[in-house]
């Protein structure tokens, strides 16, 4: 199956975000305004903020599965919507945070050192991979080509689910670290 012409239009944009977002929280996430002598108080509220947002990206995205397995294609639309607006929100408070905040290092020890690195290292990789794969999913459902959405969302939604769901772990695994 080809892409439609109304998803040829989106291609550029995709490729753009797809490099642009990581690139640019890359850049973010290295910027720390009060060490650049900024007088910005932390956003230490925000963490337990991004991971509810997280959680709930991840309930959104069961709830939406189900939506269209029942055949209710507007309920699934306007949940992923939703997902895909949790997820942009999350991602802004993110960069809000550490650009205010020092990073917390983990301080837990032996083999649960171990599981929580895995577990944030995948979850980077994977939240960087996502970007594409859920922007062409979005694409194709919007312009209406099902079977395609369908293929690709076969895997987009095991993973966005993953980095909804892990985010929410590492939160619950780094917080009794944090200074408050």
């Amino acid at each position: 199956m080809e892409a439609s012409a109304a998803e040829k239009k989106y291609n550029k944009w995709i490729i753009l975000l797809s490099i642009t977002i990581p690139v640019v929280v890359a850049i973010l996430f290295g910027v720390n305004l009060r060490r650049l002598g900024f007088d910005v108080q932390p956003l230490s509220f925000l963490p337990p903020i991004y991971a509810t947002v997280n959680g709930f990206t991840a309930i959104l995205l069961f709830a939406a599965v189900i939506a269209i397995k029942k055949g209710n294609r507007k309920l699934h639309e306007n949940l992923i919507k939703i997902a895909v607006a949790c997820s942009v929100a999350f991602l802004g408070m993110y960069v809000a945070y550490h650009m205010t905040s020092d990073s917390t290092p983990y301080g837990g020890e032996g083999f649960i050192r171990y599981v929580y690195f895995f577990i944030l290292i995948t979850h980077i990789i994977l939240s960087i991979i996502i970007i594409p794969f859920v922007l062409i999913t979005y694409v194709r459902g919007i312009t209406a080509s099902y079977e395609r959405h369908k293929k690709i969302a076969r895997i987009t939604y095991p993973l966005w689910l993953y980095v909804a769901v892990t985010g929410v772990i590492v939160y619950l695994m780094i917080s009794p670290y944090y200074v408050h």
